[in-house]
């Protein structure tokens, strides 16, 4: 069963293909066949109960695999919302559970399998998306559960108001490219994942999501600019390109990925609000525009990072892989983009045990790793996967396998990366709430993870730190100065023009007069303004998110470490309230402390007022 107008209305039924009967004529009492003492009986059986109206039920949306499976999720999520279906991350109470899968390793393959069987024991509709069944379709672990292929989400509506209704819908046709401009539902509002392309132009031996992506599919250009534009204006603070192979962008309709980062950078803020960041891309395909990707990895708006996977550091393992790439040709895009890239961040993937290795094989992957000292090495174990040529190849032993995976690991995490950064003033672009509840989430130029104290209005701001220590997966600073303050007035302010972009050199100063009105307290500072008034933009921020923060328990969290670890020095703030009265600002008492106060002196008044009213009484009985 290929399409919804399959289910509803068949071969042979007599109707122009494409057309849907009402639901009620198509489907609805099915007759079966019953026997009772040898005798046969018709009864009518009811599929399920009578559905309700299609828009009102919650769908929970469980999804696995990397950041292209999440735009996939992201946009199945916006068109459903936009449908009137409710979304939610608690599974007990939707009434359908959608799972979008990836089909790379095996343990996110059977994450999948037992999240359907979760799902099949709560009795809970199901749809399956992503690249397991895709690539898979015959799993037995399908069988009656409705299925959305990859390029085929921007039907998910369809899907899911057929499966509510009992039906086990398919689609996995290949079709055009699912449309940029859909609705939308980001994980994370401050971060655009954009799919450049999918598929790739590989062939690797062991890889799975080739039979599930298919071969290179690229967006044009101009659609991709043009999403670019529309997530800048939506206030997005940082653009992932995502792809399965961002190098190889573009081959298949004339351009390559040069022209496409050009054309973005063109067009993000001056204001330095939003941060682009490049997809992982395998070293054959950037080998040709090493210069052109470095003068763009250069650019202050642009991560200076690229995800490079390298597999191995033995030739003839790359070439059991068919990776299209010798370990030299790894070492030339790495040395040429540290040489060119003041601050290049590089990180990469290894797997240990591939068919065929080696004890000098991995020696030699040991080396390389050891050489460079990547502050990000993600390593796996071999997995084959059903299908792949790989799959076929004499297997290293198991144990041999994790006993090369945890010394590569122990050599991976022996290195400190970070260490001599303390002390250092960092701009970074914060995002995200660390897992701890506690910290934000911000990213220097380089990608560096650093966790600092600060209230969640923080969110989607760019600000100076101080690193103040460090650790072996990230580093901790202290905020000194927000440049981007989260707020569209902001940016449409005069003081953002080109004299005074964040993406200029951090040396520069603020172009702008000091004879120039501040900004109000609802609209802040120039980012490169000089450092007195931004440090009061701040601490008045500070002081407001006291009492606006949508997450009192977590602020007080984050107050109470702030205070404990003295990132905030009480002298300075005194001293920057009494610019802030010196500025004709209002004083600290804001309206809600002011309400607060009111209500206690009432309660007390009260309180007095009776305890004399009971000794009256009293006095007055004897």
């Amino acid at each position: 069963m290929e399409d919804i107008e399959d289910l509803l209305v068949g071969p042979g039924a007599g109707v122009p293909p494409g057309f849907r009967l009402p639901v009620k004529a198509a489907v609805g009492f099915n007759p079966k066949q019953r026997k009772k003492n040898g005798v046969t009986k018709l009864t009518l059986v009811q599929d399920s109960p009578a559905p309700k109206i299609p828009g009102t039920q919650t769908i929970y949306i469980k999804t696995f695999g990397c950041s292209h499976n999440q735009s996939d999720s992201e946009y199945m999520a916006g068109q459903l919302s936009a449908f009137g279906y409710a979304l939610s991350d608690n599974p007990d109470e939707a009434d359908l559970w959608m799972i979008n899968t990836c089909t790379v390793k095996s343990p996110s393959q059977s994450a999948m399998d037992t999240i359907i069987s979760k799902g099949r024991s709560a009795k809970k509709p199901l749809v399956v998306a992503g690249c397991v069944p895709q690539g898979s379709r015959n799993l037995k672990e399908l069988e009656g559960v409705s299925i959305v292929g990859v390029q085929q989400i921007d039907r998910v509506v369809e899907v899911v108001e057929e499966t509510l209704k009992g039906h086990e819908v398919r689609l996995l046709t290949r079709k055009t490219l699912p449309a940029l401009d859909l609705p939308k539902v980001r994980k994370n509002k401050f971060i655009e994942i954009l799919p450049i392309n999918v598929g790739c132009l590989g062939a690797c031996t062991y890889c799975k999501t080739k039979h599930a992506r298919g071969h290179l599919g690229s967006y044009a250009v101009d659609s991709l600019v043009g999403r670019v534009k529309n997530v800048i204006a939506d206030g997005v603070g940082e653009i992932w390109l995502s792809s399965e192979d961002t190098g190889a962008y573009g081959r298949d309709i004339g351009v390559n990925l040069p022209i496409l980062l050009n054309a973005i950078v063109a067009e993000l803020p001056l204001d330095g609000s939003a941060m682009l960041r490049i997809g992982m891309t395998n070293p054959p395909y950037i080998l040709e525009h090493l210069k052109e990707i470095a003068d763009v990895l250069c650019h202050p708006c642009v991560y200076s990072f690229l995800h490079v996977p390298v597999q191995s550091g033995s030739d003839s393992i790359l070439s059991a892989m068919n990776r299209e790439y010798t370990v030299g040709e790894f070492r030339k895009v790495v040395d040429t983009l540290m040489e060119l890239v003041p601050g290049m961040q590089i990180a990469t993937d290894v797997i240990c045990g591939f068919p065929g290795e080696t004890d000098e094989d991995f020696a030699l992957t040991v080396d390389l790793i050891k050489d460079y000292k990547l502050a990000q090495v993600h390593i796996s174990q071999f997995y084959p996967r059903p299908g792949t040529p790989a799959a076929r190849m004499k297997k290293v032993p198991s144990n041999v396998v994790k006993q090369r995976s945890r010394e590569l690991t122990a050599v991976f995490e022996s290195f400190t990366p970070y260490t001599g950064m303390e002390g250092k003033i960092e701009r970074i672009w914060i995002t995200d709430i660390a897992s701890d509840g506690v910290h934000l989430v911000g990213h220097t130029k380089g990608y560096i993870q650093v966790l600092v104290i600060g209230p969640e209005s923080m969110l989607g701001t760019s600000v100076m730190v101080k690193i103040a220590s460090v650790g072996r997966w990230s580093v901790f600073g202290e905020v000194i100065e927000i440049l981007c303050p989260n707020s569209k007035d902001v940016r449409s302010h005069e003081c953002f023009d080109e004299r005074c972009s964040p993406c200029a050199l951090s040396e520069e100063a603020c172009a702008r007069s000091k004879e120039q009105e501040p900004f109000t307290a609802t609209s802040g500072w120039c980012s490169q303004c000089p450092t007195g008034e931004s440090t009061t933009l701040l601490k008045n921020d500070l002081q407001q998110d006291n009492h606006r923060s949508r997450n009192l328990t977590g602020w007080f969290l984050r107050n109470r470490k702030n205070q404990s670890s003295k990132k905030m020095d009480l002298t300075s703030l005194e001293s920057e309230e009494r610019q802030i009265q010196d500025l004709g600002r209002p004083s600290a008492w804001s309206p809600v402390d002011m309400a607060l106060l009111s209500g206690i002196l009432l309660s007390l008044f009260a309180i007095v007022i009776l305890f004399l009213n009971l000794g009256s009484r009293s006095l007055s009985s004897k």
